[in-house]
């Protein structure tokens, strides 16, 4: 039986056509969008919009957008709805050690710290870090600096997404034969378990070390995260209008720890400057380094 047929008002969906969502509708949920998540939906997504929306609204039986939107705000499962529906548009599409360049900077950075300036600890955050691609590269990286160093460093990494169903995934570790295809055979070896059905596990020794967290970025005064060694950020302020991307990373670049450094996505925040960081002159990557105080 189809999973679908329970569904109130399924039927009807089957007949007809997406509606078009009109010029009204749309910016009814753009503001609904930027004012909860920051993130700005152009009218160049509209359909992008239309169909994740018209997609929920089959699953939950609603016949129009201004009764899904209601739903959404004010419904008796409205948290959860709103939870679903963001998850759905939020571009997920990552993979591990996503934009090289950043990651070498990381390691370069980290070897120099621990073995030039005695350093014993290193925290990270991965702001924005999906289903766990990113922090799970993270925590690959500073286990290799350990092993290289041989000198038992301890390594913190902080892991905070909007979407729970994306923290959820990120959590359990498991992966698809697609995702891990681009990770060489000795880490995919060593920091993976192999599953039926093509997929794979990151082993125990790696998810354990990270910490997953909820985080809305529209909400950083409320997060209790400071001297960090290392902020990774990247893909993520793309969805922001400008003036909120220089907001989000003002009150990233106050997290860093004299010396920490801040690694975003190219093309992001060229722009942008900070009376206490100073650009790293890093090749094909966008990175900051706070002053020593």
């Amino acid at each position: 039986m189809n999973s679908r047929s329970n569904v109130p008002g399924s039927e009807d969906w089957n007949l007809k056509n997406v509606p078009e969502m009109d010029e009204e509708q749309f910016q009814l949920w753009q503001a609904l969008l930027e004012d909860r998540t920051g993130m700005q939906l152009t009218l160049q997504r509209k359909s992008f919009l239309q169909t994740s929306v018209c997609t929920r609204m089959r699953e939950v039986g609603c016949d129009s957008y201004q009764q899904y939107f209601l739903r959404v705000q004010h419904g008796p499962n409205a948290k959860l709805e709103w939870t679903i529906l963001v998850d759905r548009l939020t571009v997920q599409e990552t993979h591990f050690f996503r934009h090289q360049s950043s990651y070498d900077l990381v390691r370069d950075y980290t070897v120099s710290k621990v073995s030039e300036q005695g350093a014993r600890s290193i925290n990270a955050w991965s702001v924005g870090c999906s289903t766990g691609e990113e922090p799970y590269s993270l925590g690959m990286l500073f286990d290799e600096i350990n092993a290289l160093l041989g000198l038992g460093i301890y390594f913190g990494i902080t892991a905070t997404d909007l979407s729970m169903p994306a923290l959820s995934k990120a959590r359990a570790g498991i992966y698809s034969q697609r995702k891990v295809q681009g990770l060489n055979a000795r880490r995919l070896n060593k920091y993976f378990q192999p599953l039926e059905r093509q997929r794979y596990e990151v082993v125990p020794s790696l998810r354990d070390r990270i910490c997953f967290a909820r985080i809305n970025v529209l909400e950083l005064s409320a997060v209790p995260m400071e001297n960090l060694d290392i902020i990774f950020c990247q893909n993520l302020l793309i969805y922001f209008r400008r003036w909120r991307r220089r907001d989000i990373v003002n009150q990233l670049a106050e997290r860093l720890a004299p010396g920490g450094i801040m690694v975003l996505g190219l093309g992001e925040m060229l722009d942008w400057s900070h009376p206490k960081l100073e650009r790293l002159p890093y090749e094909n990557t966008l990175a900051f380094m706070r002053q020593a105080s």
